[in-house]
């Protein structure tokens, strides 16, 4: 699996989110996740939603490693938040 089906996957489940996907081993990931779904939430909700899009593929090892950062379109557009 590699970083563009990652990115499909999460913006599948994280309806209305921008998504980069970076990684060229086939089993280690980053993802960028941006969408006003993470409004109000913690970053553990707003991580848990991404890895709830992921389920099945990091529970069966298609997905060894992901690191995921999460925004929200303001936070994304606040030049201290990155």
């Amino acid at each position: 699996m590699g970083p563009s089906e990652i990115k499909k996957i999460i913006e599948s489940g994280v309806p209305g989110s921008q998504v980069v996907v970076e990684g060229n081993d086939g089993r280690h990931f980053r993802a960028t996740v941006i969408s006003d779904v993470f409004i109000g939430k913690n970053r553990l909700q707003q991580q848990q939603l991404v890895y709830s899009a992921l389920g099945d593929h990091i529970q069966n090892g298609t997905i060894h490693a992901i690191s995921i950062k999460t925004f929200t379109p303001e936070q994304w557009h606040s030049p201290t938040s990155k």
